[in-house]
């Protein structure tokens, strides 16, 4: 009766938890887009390529936002008959259709700033340093709301929305700077460096993109640690046939073929699994598919020979 009890608080404690974490990033999504708004307006009024780019970045966040906020609701369904590991992998494209956004719009605020760094024209200073304060106030408040959340999504968001305090940062100190100085030549400087910063992130994400949906092994695994934790239980012989990738970037996979030392008996077949299961999910694999092999056993896969 108390372990029924158990599992219907814990159950209610999840539910909680998930509800808690899209009300944060659904916060962050809103602050986000709407500051992305008065940007653009603000960029124009100010003639500061520099948060014009920012916009674009901005813009490409509240996509990345609102991809996370649906994905974060999506990714509590389970596996179906269509999808038989779940809906994790959909996060995926929310990564790759931000990246693209914020790629196409680099180039084209590349494209405009580059002739200003050239002939470089008079902003508007006071209302350039009033955007950049109300922008760290406004991001900063999003991070803040992020940071009492503990999943991996709202961390990854807060990561975002910490980039946006730092470019914004950069206006602040630039705006001081062309305050005592005649040097508009700053604001298409930093407008510059803010593109080329987002097209350094982007061009990451989509590597490390591409390796999950290649099925490359995950980045935070080492097989030879792996294999080397395995052998060393005891009846274990040999380790072969180790397979492993990632769902989502976070949520990792494996299939592997252990050999024993001699036959045992069922019940410590299913203890020696559950200790396996338990060691690797310490080295960062949450799922993992375990095959028992006697020596000389014959193994007809390819990595068995």
């Amino acid at each position: 009766m108390n372990d029924k009890k158990e599992v219907k608080h814990s159950h209610s404690h999840t539910h909680s938890h998930n509800y808690d974490s899209e009300k944060n990033i659904g916060f962050a999504f809103w602050m986000n887009i709407s500051f992305a708004i008065i940007e653009v307006i603000g960029g124009l009024i100010t003639n500061s390529v520099a948060i014009l780019s920012d916009a674009v970045h901005d813009f490409g966040d509240s996509i990345s936002l609102g991809l996370a906020w649906y994905f974060q609701r999506l990714s509590k369904k389970g596996s179906d008959e269509k999808y038989s590991y779940g809906y994790k992998r959909f996060s995926l494209l929310g990564a790759i259709i931000n990246s693209v956004v914020l790629l196409v719009g680099s180039i084209l605020i590349l494209s405009e700033t580059i002739p200003r760094i050239i002939n470089p024209q008079e902003t508007n200073i006071k209302g350039m340093f009033i955007l950049s304060i109300f922008g760290v106030i406004v991001n900063g408040a999003a991070i803040l709301r992020l940071r009492k959340g503990n999943t991996l999504n709202e961390r990854v968001v807060s990561l975002h929305m910490m980039e946006d305090v730092l470019g914004w940062l950069a206006i602040f100190i630039g705006t001081i700077i062309m305050y005592f100085f005649d040097a508009p030549i700053i604001d298409p400087i930093m407008s510059v460096l803010i593109s080329f910063y987002i097209l350094f992130n982007v061009f990451k994400n989509i590597k490390l993109s591409m390796r999950v949906i290649l099925q490359g092994t995950p980045v935070d695994i080492d097989i030879d640690e792996i294999k080397k934790a395995i052998t060393e239980m005891e009846n274990v012989e040999s380790v072969h046939d180790f397979h492993s990738w990632s769902v989502d970037g976070n949520y990792n996979i494996a299939t592997t073929h252990v050999v024993l030392k001699q036959n045992i008996p069922m019940d410590e077949t299913s203890i020696l699994k559950e200790t396996i299961r338990d060691k690797l999910k310490q080295l960062n694999i949450q799922h993992v598919t375990i095959e028992l092999e006697t020596i000389g056993e014959e193994c007809i896969f390819e990595e068995c020979i």
